[in-house]
């Protein structure tokens, strides 16, 4: 089958014409052929092109195939172009070639010329697939240069000498943005060594090493900027093989900028290791010292404190300590708003410095430690949008934005924990209050000795106050004189000697304005208070004194020292005040047996007010409904009286209604306040808050009798319950009870996770529950009840 050929001829002759294109068909080809004459109807042709060949006579009148050659070439540099001549020297027919002829066929050799195009064709081909790949090439490149532009990655090419050892062909322009080096700083400093984190580079070595070898490979990597920035990389290159050297001669590949991403791992890897560490502790000391132990770990700082916003005054206190500095600021207090610390509580925001010592703003500049500090940050301490205090951290090295992150995301985990151990702190005390007044009522109540009834209200006061010492005086109503009864704690015996007159001193104006007095500072009263001779050696700082009063008559005063600064919240001074009370109730106790009855009914009422606020507390705290506890108590009295249950253990079942979900102060916020559906292992926290009950409630004997329900409760009928699985007759009837109601009102009242149900519902659910989660005959009664 003959081949098609398109073939431009720069020809005078028709003859000579005819006789070429004779040839070609001879030789197999189909030749298509257009005869030019001149250098405009060669432009023209060209134009209208393609063109397979261009054979030309070098000699025309007016006209040469040099000049032809020239045109070809600036149209199409890679056409073809063969002389066909019929006189042509040896040196012009170079000169032909060196211009840019592929070769020159003599008309008396045309069978030379089938061969000669056959190979022009071939080669031109080649040129032409070449020429298609180095563009296709040049416009990836551009194409790969452009997209690296974009981004804070580059793209890079090594060659790699038979030596093994990589060259850098390019890279593009973003690895000078992201390093600050040029590849001609590389090139000077010998290769990659000044840019590769030298912990990193022996795996670098080992990545170089594959790549050479021949295999692609992946890694990850350091790299320190001209700026000192420590950046992380991600690397994907591959080799460049060629298997005519049989060796690997480039590597081309791209570097991913992955730093956020680790420092976000990081940031994970800590939290998850804090709040690990954070969920043991439960007392706000015991917080405090894991989160700075955390801190030294994570961060590798040299020094941490933790300081406390006072509740009362607002002061702030460094209450933690780790590293340097932990000496000189031990017990420092600052007021409200002083220095940085102030303005990061004021203003809630972080701050950094890695010029710290320079800072103009620090409070106390002669607290910080001489050598080894350099950089310093802080941050508030914020619990349910309040701000409760502040974390230091201070490196005698460089501390990053990211790292001031970090350290903000601790302090958030750390200020949750520490507001839910202030709170479970705050509870346990009022516990341990509650308990006190108790046990002071009981002896007040069946003790007939005076004297000791008041060294026992004195000891209480001592321990649940945290003071140092307590002297009670005593009005000698006919002489109008504050006399010594007993006292707790001096290390001295000067205090008994104690005598003041109404409005002498301390003592005496406090049993004559009958109200507290208080001194922060004994030391700044120059020496005029009255008892100041009987408390020599004592070394006490802080003075209250508070008049005992009972049914409008001053029976005394009763003192409390302290031997450092103390800032006391209003609970304390309202258990102080009950505290006094309560002395003044014994004082009198001789003269008001009916009074004490009457007493007794009020710490009753207060102490089942105390246990409702408690509920209300619990409440909000658990986002139930409004009044659910209220609602709660009231349906399970009536469902225990129409039980048969009488007297005493309905007040128990009351107090047990209200305290039923105390536990829930152990478990954290987190958990409890969790909008979504829990995990197991928040179940098992979860599940634990009857035993949490227990624990809190257990040592109280004025609650023991109340503790079936918050223990009990969630124990079902056919055992499938918790904590303990008990079954039937074995659960506690209170809980029985209580059980029933609690889900009648929770099931019967909007939650933020669902709505409330029609009251059909409800009984319909709690009539199929019966004899699974509740005792069938507690829910006949009850359902009679409610019908």
């Amino acid at each position: 089958m003959s081949k098609p050929l398109r073939v431009l001829m720069v020809e005078d002759s028709l003859e000579d014409a005819m006789l070429v294109e004779r040839e070609l068909k001879r030789a197999g080809y189909n030749p298509d052929c257009h005869r030019v004459q001149t250098a405009e109807t060669l432009s023209q042709a060209l134009e209208r092109g393609p063109w397979d060949i261009v054979l030309a006579d070098y000699s025309l009148p007016g006209f040469s195939g040099t000049a032809a050659l020239e045109l070809v070439r600036l149209q199409d540099p890679d056409l073809p172009f063969i002389i066909v001549s019929a006189s042509i020297g040896e040196e012009t027919a170079v000169e032909a070639m060196r211009a840019g002829a592929h070769d020159y066929i003599m008309k008396d050799r045309l069978a030379r010329l089938a061969p000669a195009i056959e190979r022009e064709l071939r080669e031109a081909n080649v040129r032409n697939e070449r020429r298609l790949a180095e563009q296709a090439l040049r416009e990836n490149e551009a194409r790969y240069r452009a997209i690296s532009e974009l981004t804070s990655d580059f793209i890079y090419s090594f060659s790699v000498g038979p030596d093994g050892k990589p060259h850098y062909r390019w890279i593009t322009d973003s690895f000078s943005r992201l390093t600050g080096y040029t590849v001609e700083d590389l090139r000077q400093a010998g290769g990659l060594e000044i840019l590769i984190h030298p912990e990193d580079w022996p795996a670098m070595q080992k990545h170089i090493t594959t790549l050479v070898s021949g295999a692609a490979d992946v890694n990850e990597f350091r790299i320190i900027a001209q700026s000192g920035e420590v950046r992380w990389m991600r690397n994907y290159a591959q080799a460049e093989f060629d298997a005519g050297q049989n060796r690997t001669t480039g590597i081309i590949g791209a570097a991913q900028d992955i730093t956020e991403r680790k420092q976000r791992e990081r940031e994970m890897e800590a939290i998850v290791a804090v709040a690990g560490a954070l969920r043991a502790p439960s007392t706000r000391a015991s917080i405090m010292d894991t989160t700075l132990d955390q801190l030294v770990k994570l961060l590798e700082v040299d020094g941490g404190a933790v300081v406390m916003v006072d509740p009362v005054g607002g002061e702030l206190v460094f209450e933690a300590f780790s590293g340097v500095g932990a000496d000189e600021a031990r017990g420092l207090r600052l007021s409200s708003g002083a220095g940085i610390t102030g303005q990061v509580v004021a203003g809630g925001q972080p701050y950094l410095n890695n010029n710290f010592r320079k800072d103009p703003n620090i409070a106390r500049p002669d607290l910080v430690p001489r050598e080894g500090v350099q950089a310093a940050a802080c941050v508030p301490l914020i619990a349910r949008d309040e701000t409760i205090g502040a974390l230091w951290i201070i490196r005698a090295t460089f501390i990053s934005p990211a790292e001031v992150r970090l350290l903000a995301a601790i302090g958030d985990i750390a200020a949750s924990a520490l507001h839910r151990a202030t709170l479970y702190e705050h509870t346990q005390r009022r516990v341990r209050h509650l308990a006190a007044l108790h046990d002071i009522h009981k002896v007040i109540t069946y003790s007939l000795d005076l004297h000791s009834t008041l060294d026992f209200i004195l000891a209480e006061a001592a321990t649940q106050l945290g003071v140092d010492a307590v002297n009670l005086l005593r009005l000698n109503q006919s002489i109008k004189m504050l006399e010594h009864v007993t006292d707790i704690g001096f290390r001295t015996r000067g205090i008994a000697r104690s005598r003041l007159r109404l409005g002498e001193g301390y003592a005496g104006r406090a049993a004559l304005d009958r109200r507290r007095v208080s001194v922060p500072d004994l030391n700044k009263t120059g020496g005029a208070f009255p008892l100041h001779s009987l408390l020599v050696g004592e070394d006490f700082v802080t003075y209250f004194g508070v008049p005992l009063i009972t049914k409008g008559q001053v029976k005394g005063v009763l003192e409390v020292f302290h031997r450092s600064p103390f800032n006391p919240d209003t609970e304390w001074l309202d258990f102080l005040e009950s505290l006094s009370t309560q002395a003044a109730i014994a004082m009198d106790n001789d003269e008001l047996l009916t009074d004490l009855r009457r007493y007794n009914d009020d710490l009753t009422l207060a102490y089942d007010a105390t246990i409702e606020g408690w509920s209300k507390a619990l409440e909000l705290r658990d986002q139930e409904t409004e009044g659910h506890t209220q609602r709660a108590a009231e349906l399970t009295l009536r469902l225990a009286q129409a039980i048969g249950i009488r007297d005493d253990a309905l007040v128990q079942i009351r107090r047990g209604v209200l305290l039923h979900d105390i536990g829930k102060m152990g478990v954290p916020d987190s958990i409890l306040l969790k909008p979504s559906p829990l995990t197991d292992e928040e179940w098992l926290v979860m599940r634990r808050h009857p035993v949490y009950a227990h624990e809190m409630l257990a040592p109280i004997a004025y609650l023991r009798g109340a503790l079936d329900i918050p223990y009990y409760h969630h124990e079902h009928w056919d055992g499938n319950g918790y904590p303990h699985g008990l079954k039937g007759q074995q659960i506690p009837l209170g809980a029985r009870i209580f059980a029933v109601v609690d889900t009648w009102d929770a099931l019967r009242n909007d939650r933020p996770y669902r709505k409330s149900w029609p009251e059909d519902r409800v009984r319909d659910y709690i009539r199929q529950e019966s004899g699974k989660h509740f005792d069938p005959e507690v829910v006949n009664v009850f359902l009679q009840l409610v019908a």
